[in-house]
């Protein structure tokens, strides 16, 4: 009941505050990109403060070395709605690779399209795909790092899902190092629960696979350095 009634206050006070803002910095969308994504920062450190302080939920990192100053490709685990709220928080001004129906969503999606993310059409037409390498490219000529979750969805501790190929095509294209990026968020907030439970979340970065490898190696790297980190994280 103690867990319940502390997941209920959370959510309240995390999903209202959001709305609260959402509406209350509705000016800020005339802002520029660079402006926004600190907009994004200041929302999100709101949220980490609601985490910590009534959801009992704390974070830390791991192997910050590995990650290169500059552009690269960050290929994330997905467990939860956990780290999507963290990316701005670690990497200052991501280009995330998302669902392009998230951008339809009222309101929040404006902010979004004003923060320069990187929408995909997950129906793989080609020009689905030209249009995210074209942004992508604008997101690395900029210097910013590209995140994508290379499952494609969020996955619990210890399933098993599909690599997908955006990661593979974004490597050959792009020419620059890919960061793995292991979490265990999903053992506190598990994917589409209510219930948010307290304790240590625990994010790292694996050294990171050089650009030029053939896609096959680039794979199994990616895909068995980040499932042995990931299970060691959850154990």
């Amino acid at each position: 009941m103690k867990l319940f009634l502390r997941s209920l206050i959370f959510n309240l006070v995390f999903y209202g505050w959001t709305a609260v803002l959402c509406f209350a910095l509705l000016g800020t969308l005339v802002l520029s990109r660079r402006q926004m994504a600190g907009v994004v920062r200041l929302w999100l450190s709101h949220l980490a403060w609601i985490e910590h302080h009534i959801g009992g939920i704390r974070w830390r990192v791991i192997g910050r070395e590995n990650v290169p100053p500059g552009a690269c490709i960050i290929a994330a685990k997905h467990q939860s709605a956990w780290e999507t709220f963290k990316l701005h928080l670690l990497f200052g001004d991501p280009a995330i690779v998302l669902k392009e129906e998230l951008l339809n969503i009222p309101i929040w999606g404006w902010y979004v399209r004003r923060a320069g993310m990187i929408p995909i059409d997950r129906r793989g037409h080609a020009l689905a795909l030209a249009r995210m390498m074209e942004a992508a490219h604008k997101a690395i000529d900029e210097g910013r790092k590209i995140v994508i979750f290379p499952q494609g969805t969020r996955v619990a501790p210890g399933e098993q899902r599909t690599y997908k190929s955006g990661i593979a095509a974004l490597y050959q294209e792009l020419n620059v190092p890919v960061v793995p990026m292991a979490l265990n968020s999903g053992l506190l907030w598990a994917k589409n629960s209510f219930i948010k439970k307290p304790g240590l979340i625990t994010v790292e970065f694996l050294p990171p696979i050089p650009p030029g490898l053939p896609r096959e190696e680039m794979m199994t790297r990616l895909k068995d350095g980040l499932e042995a980190v990931t299970e060691r994280l959850v154990r």
